[in-house]
């Protein structure tokens, strides 16, 4: 008879003892951080570099497209006029693309271009030759598309938002064709290019571009705490079962 006795409280012991080592495992297993794992996408979230894009994608073209058309029509040589010519044509898709995109995303997108911009316009315009506005074209436009290239590859590479990934795949091709169509009248004076740094986003406190974007690119979801507290409640219920088994009346067995 004793040993019976002494038999069922070894089993309530053991029993207990396992419900404090699952509760534990629980409490252990919600404190631990968040094991990365891959979750859906956010597809409104922006980031700083994001933005950084579509606006500037957006004055590119504000100031590229009237560069183009100048080229077109008043180039000494006909290079420059064809290449002109087609980064106009080329700049009026993207552009189109660009606002499209902005619209879908809720952002407003600049309508002029900048200071910078509208001052290598008046350059243009202002040119004493053909030949002279020849080599301001190609030597503003060569320049410009250095600048933001770097950007669309942080961008591309980086950003979590699936309509931003296009203008951005469609920028690189874009730019990248710009670049040799550029290069391709051998009046690039390559030495004379500003030096291309790192960019930085225009918002304090944000770091560089190409860390931005590719923060923005880590998977940030773990394992939900839900999925736990399920496996803890099974694991209850079934100690319980087995406890009523083990401390049941004589009479019902």
């Amino acid at each position: 008879m004793s040993r019976r006795r002494f038999s069922g409280r070894g089993r309530a012991g053991m029993l207990l003892r396992a419900w404090f080592v699952l509760l534990g495992a629980g409490a252990v297993t919600l404190a631990a951080p968040a094991v990365a794992m891959a979750g859906p996408p956010i597809p409104t979230q922006l980031s700083n570099a994001d933005l950084t894009l579509l606006n500037g994608v957006r004055t590119a073209g504000l100031w590229e497209m009237p560069a183009g058309q100048m080229a077109a029509e008043r180039g000494a040589h006909p290079v420059v006029r064809q290449i002109g010519s087609m980064i106009a044509q080329q700049h009026v898709k993207l552009d189109q693309d660009v606002v499209d995109a902005a619209n879908q995303l809720g952002v407003t997108l600049p309508t002029t271009p900048t200071a910078q911009q509208t001052g290598w316009l008046d350059e243009m315009r202002g040119a004493s030759s053909n030949q002279e506005f020849d080599q301001i074209f190609v030597t503003r436009l060569r320049a410009a598309h250095g600048k933001i290239f770097p950007i669309i590859a942080a961008v591309r590479s980086g950003t979590r938002n699936e309509i931003v990934r296009k203008v951005a795949q469609e920028a690189n091709t874009v730019v990248e064709g710009h670049l040799s169509m550029l290069e391709s009248t051998n009046l690039v004076r390559f030495g004379e290019l500003p030096p291309i740094p790192l960019p930085e986003v225009d918002i304090a406190n944000s770091g560089s571009l190409v860390q931005t974007a590719q923060g923005r690119a880590e998977a940030g979801s773990g394992f939900s705490p839900i999925v736990v507290w399920v496996v803890l409640i099974a694991a209850v219920v079934t100690a319980t079962a087995n406890s009523y088994r083990v401390f049941r009346p004589k009479a019902a067995r």
